[in-house]
């Protein structure tokens, strides 16, 4: 996959919502199962892991700020 499709992914994962991340990287680990090229079958890994590390972001900047607002 070229640079500007990782460029396109990157944006996408910086504006998408929680929900919207978790419907496409279960639409995504489903074509994983369906591709035998083993070099597309990396990338979309690939692009699982960017979706789970942007999930576990947020979640944790979501822990820092609530924590942030009660010891206020």
């Amino acid at each position: 996959m070229n640079k500007d499709f990782w460029k396109t992914v990157f944006c996408w994962l910086e504006t998408a919502s929680i929900e919207d991340i978790r419907d496409k990287q279960s639409a995504v680990r489903q074509m994983h199962d369906q591709i035998e090229d083993r070099d597309l079958q990396a990338d979309i890994r690939r692009i699982v892991r960017f979706m789970d590390q942007e999930l576990l972001a947020r979640a944790e900047l979501a822990k820092l700020i609530k924590i942030k607002v009660i010891s206020l």
